[in-house]
């Protein structure tokens, strides 16, 4: 498998943090917020104890949520570090075969050893936003799944609300990064640096809109602050359910469904 340089970086920065991931993000009360909307929009729309295929799987929280819950899981992902810490904690669940595992990239789908076909594909946390190269992706879906089959993929978006506010800061640098990110913006995780690129719910839409119907678009942390502005939560737990609650009533609606820190994007196949 001949891996694009970038990806083999990401690999890397993702297997250095792989045996700290979880315990960083543990008492992240966002973060626990943003899973819990991931999977609930995701279970509107996923077969009954259908199979999965999950892309960028991480250390597996998903994979084990959803096995528990009755699917099974095909749990790819290029970080050979996330795939072992995954294979730790899901032992019972591989064993059972709820959970299978590949190292795989994204782009490469065509050379996985499971080719499904599968009742749904699955991406969550920006996890697609490691590659330039996303019509390449997005290309190798219909193949994998079968008719009436759904997509659900977590995106950062192009423009995040929040960010852009930081304008009134003086901070223009960060609140307009997302902006102009053609050639990738850099970023790092336990010293690896690598590239990763912004989209737009219209980005997935063209590659995909001959072969599939659009589901739902959600904007994620669009009146709720990102999970990297630590603390939110705990330090102000009266504001931030209000904008919970204010949030729930607004993430599907034009234009706050396009500014969130993310994007929920869910469509079916012809």
């Amino acid at each position: 498998m001949i891996t694009p340089d970038n990806e083999l970086d990401t690999a890397e920065a993702f297997s250095r943090q792989s045996a700290v991931f979880d315990h960083i993000y543990a008492d992240n009360a966002v973060v626990h917020y943003k899973r819990d909307r991931v999977r609930s929009h995701f279970m509107q729309y996923a077969k009954k104890n259908g199979n999965i295929l999950e892309l960028n799987s991480g250390t597996g929280e998903d994979a084990i949520f959803f096995a528990k819950r009755g699917f099974t899981v095909h749990a790819t992902d290029v970080s050979a570090g996330m795939q072992e810490r995954l294979i730790q904690k899901a032992q019972l669940l591989v064993k059972s075969e709820k959970i299978t595992t590949e190292l795989c990239s994204f782009t490469q789908l065509h050379l996985l050893e499971n080719k499904g076909p599968y009742d749904a594909i699955f991406s969550n946390f920006g996890g697609l936003n490691c590659t330039s190269e996303l019509g390449t992706v997005l290309g190798q879906f219909n193949k994998l799944l079968k008719p009436g089959g759904t997509v659900t993929l977590v995106i950062i978006s192009k423009f995040c609300l929040w960010e852009f506010l930081l304008l009134f800061k003086g901070k223009f640098k960060t609140a307009t990064r997302r902006f102009f990110s053609g050639k990738g913006r850099n970023a790092h995780i336990e010293g690896q640096y690598f590239k990763c690129w912004y989209y737009n719910p219209f980005d997935v839409i063209r590659h995909l809109h001959k072969d599939f119907d659009l589901l739902a678009v959600e904007g994620l942390c669009t009146i709720v602050p990102p999970s990297y502005i630590e603390g939110f939560a705990e330090k102000y737990p009266v504001v931030y359910n209000q904008l919970k609650k204010l949030e729930n009533r607004l993430k599907s609606v034009t234009p706050f469904k396009y500014w969130g820190d993310y994007f929920i994007i869910s469509l079916m196949k012809k």
